[in-house]
This record gives C-alpha cells, structure tokens and sequence, in this order.
C-alpha cells in the first residue's frame, strides 16, 4: 500500500514539473514576442521571393508620388513621406500625421493593423522614406509582417521583373486600429535632459552638419548605411563595423535624427534589421530641434 501511495506521489511531482515548465516557456513566449514585436515582424525580402508572393502583400511604394505614376511594382500602392507628414501647430514641419488621421488615411486605403505589408524605395528619390514607412508603422503598433524590399525598385528591374504605370485596383476600406509604441519616438526634451546616457547620431550631409547639430552627436551620412548599385541595406557584420569605426557605444541607447526623421527612419531601419537592441528615431529632427530646445 504504501508502495503504491509513493508510486502516484513521483508521479504527481513529474506531472507538477512538467505542468511548471510548460507554463514557464508560455511566459517566457509572451513576453519576448511583446518585447521584440517589430524585430520580430520586419525583415527584408528578395524581388525573386516577392515576384512569386506578390498576392499575399500590400506593396507600398515609399518614393515621391511623381515617381510612383511613372513606373511601380504591379499592384504597389503610393505611400510617400510627402503626402503623410505636415507642418504642426508648433511650426515644426515634415512632422507625421497625428495617429487618428494616419490610421484614416491607412483604412481608405484598404490596409488594417494586421494586414502583410511589403515597403520599398530607391534609397535616393525616396530620400530613405522606405525606412521613414516602417518606422511609421511601427509606431502605430503594426501586428502584420512588415518586408523591406532589399535593393528597392532598382533590384527588382535589375532582376528582370516588370513594372507598370497603371493604376492599382482599388482595395475595399478597412479600419486600421493603432496601438501607439511612443518608445520608438524621442522628444525634444527628452533628448535635451537626457537623464539616461544616449549616443545621437546625425544622418545629414556634411554641410548640413557643419551648419549646426545636436551638441554631442556624432555624425553619419544616411548614405552610408546602404551598399552597391542597388542600394542594399548594409547587413548586420557592416553595419556593426560601420559604428565601430565612428566610435558608437552600441552598449548605450541609439537615436538617430536628420532634419525631419525621413533619412534618419532609413538608418533606424537598417539598424532594427541588424538585430541590435531597439534604436529609436527622432521623428521631429533639426526641425524640432531649433524651434523647441532652449540650445
């Protein structure tokens, strides 16, 4: 009898530890998928993948409106940093539309929080917009997939594939339900306190760099965070190297700014891809910078 009573006594122990275990990997699950959300969710992709993928998309085409008319991906729907930024009630301009009325615009256009998304630019008309978008996106909390496509329209026609001029189908209206992630976002204050250490990192040109800057940046040229005729988003072991050699403390919170956070969302981008730990983007930029720090 008591053999027994020992038996079902191990084994009720083995069942407790599995059932802890079990329990322990859900949590575990949980919180790394909340955590790492938009790292796990944006990647890039390939034209020759894409090509074959295409219907499972929305494909959003980052470059100036003009540029979209004249030739883009079959199907590929205009989505410009021009036609999605304002200036503020502050005078700050190039700033974001406001989440209500980006999420309106997002909706008419057929796209919900859910919904795969593939975003590509030139890395040159665009002015890195393409990285200004998925930065935009996961800003609102943008749940579906997000695919950059890597070396944009010129890899994709370099590959042979075709591009039209016609207009997209029209998609039917969604309603885009957003969940503001403002840790992807930096405040002007915030940068000008500074109570935790931060490296800022300057994407704009030389010039616009010797005219005045953020003090205690450290400067970047968006234009070197991508690579070869095509414009290839620098992979991880560059990209690593490439701050290595500008004296960047990867072990301290990254922000990156340009005059209005397009250039800058472009390197945000590459850096999210990289896998480094979260960066954030100045989305206010100079702009904000002149008109609302006391510097």
């Amino acid at each position: 009898m008591q053999s027994g009573m020992h038996q079902w006594k191990n084994l009720f122990e083995i069942f407790r530890l599995k059932l802890s275990l079990a329990l322990l990997f859900i949590m575990v699950g949980i919180l790394f998928s909340g955590e790492s959300a938009m790292a796990g969710n944006m990647s890039l992709i390939e034209p020759s993948v894409l090509n074959g993928e295409l219907a499972k998309y929305v494909v959003l085409d980052a470059r100036p409106k003009s540029e979209w008319q004249a030739g883009h991906l079959p199907g590929a729907l205009s989505f410009s940093w021009e036609n999605f930024t304002r200036t503020d009630e502050k005078g700050v301009p190039f700033r974001v539309l406001p989440p209500q009325e980006m999420a309106a615009a997002l909706g008419a256009m057929g796209i919900d929080e859910k919904t795969p998304l593939v975003i590509y630019g030139d890395a040159d008309k665009s002015w890195g917009g393409e990285g200004w978008a998925g930065w935009v996106f996961a800003w609102l909390g943008h749940t579906g997939s997000i695919r950059i496509l890597n070396g944009g329209l010129q890899a994709w026609r370099n590959g042979g594939l075709a591009v039209t001029a016609a207009a997209p189908k029209n998609r039917e209206k969604a309603t885009y339900n957003f969940n503001l992630a403002p840790h992807w976002d930096i405040s002007t204050a915030e940068i000008e306190q500074r109570k935790t250490p931060m490296v800022l990192i300057d994407t704009r040109s030389t010039m616009e760099w010797l005219l005045g800057k953020i003090p205690g940046a450290i400067h970047i040229e968006w234009t070197n965070f991508y690579t070869g005729d095509d414009r290839r988003p620098l992979d991880a072991a560059a990209f690593k190297q490439l701050l290595k050699d500008h004296g960047v403390d990867t072990g301290k919170p990254i922000v990156y700014y340009c005059r209005g956070g397009i250039r800058s969302g472009y390197a945000w981008m590459v850096h999210q891809l990289a896998g480094l730990p979260d960066a954030r983007n100045y989305e206010g930029g100079m702009e904000a910078w002149w008109k609302l720090s006391s510097k």
